[in-house]
């Protein structure tokens, strides 16, 4: 048994890492359809906060599922490392969907196939961080550990409030009503996308944390997967607003692209 849970291991990490760079690919020419690429031709859809309540789930429900069965269970820094994991997901799969839920003026539905492809990677790669956090990090006994830990955590609690409050912006222009609007202030003076840069930059926190090619692999797919969408908006924003839209700003790294 243990060695077949090696083996789904190792083929699981493996994958996370061979599924990048045709996603990559694939979203520089074909955007998900949803939010302002939302259109037809996609099969049934569901409300969006449904939507991000399924599809987001695995990442609690087998966290907890599979954290016993690890050899650290019972070790609280394995407990500690785990919950900004938790954390995160929590907010994304019971805080956000409330927060699109009562904004009334949220229109459009989230296609059901889109879904289903967020379900299947949430649950590889929610098996991926719970059993190495739980199961084959080795290294909770050395001295770097809190070092790697903090120094990481700063990063993603930077990362999830930057995320988080440009979330809220968006949400708040929705709410207004109107149509589309050009976000202004803080980040949004910076990058189109700072929502995507803060994610971005809370999985690079937890990679840190890990210290791991699980955590690692988790951070370039988070890459593969938010950076082409970031330009894609970026491009729907020039060609929607046109001159209105401030040609400092970049997709979503700022300063840089």
């Amino acid at each position: 048994m243990a060695l077949l849970d090696q083996s789904l291991f190792h083929y699981s990490l493996l994958s996370i890492y061979l599924i990048g760079p045709p996603t990559f690919i694939s979203l520089k020419f074909l955007q998900a359809p949803y939010g302002k690429h939302h259109r037809p031709g996609w099969g049934p859809t569901i409300s969006p906060p449904l939507a991000w309540i399924l599809m987001e789930s695995p990442t609690l429900w087998l966290t907890l599922l599979l954290f016993p069965y690890g050899q650290h269970f019972t070790n609280p820094k394995a407990l500690i490392l785990m919950s900004p994991f938790l954390l995160h997901y929590f907010h994304r799969t019971c805080i956000y969907p409330l927060r699109i839920y009562r904004n009334s003026k949220t229109t459009g539905g989230f296609p059901v196939s889109v879904a289903v492809m967020a379900f299947g990677f949430n649950l590889l790669n929610a098996y991926l961080q719970a059993r190495w956090v739980s199961h084959y990090k080795s290294d909770y006994d050395g001295g770097l550990f809190w070092w790697k830990f903090f120094g990481g955590l700063v990063v993603f609690v930077w990362g999830m409030r930057i995320n988080t409050w440009a979330d809220g912006v968006l949400l708040g222009l929705k709410r207004e009503g109107g149509g589309y609007k050009v976000p202004r202030g803080g980040w949004f003076e910076l990058v189109s996308c700072p929502n995507y840069f803060g994610e971005i930059v809370e999985w690079l926190g937890w990679a840190v944390m890990t210290w791991s090619w699980a955590g690692f692999g988790f951070l370039l797919y988070t890459c593969a997967n938010l950076v082409p969408r970031a330009c894609a908006n970026h491009k729907w924003y020039l060609e929607k607003f046109k001159e209105d839209y401030p040609r400092s700003r970049k997709a979503v790294i700022p300063f840089l692209c």
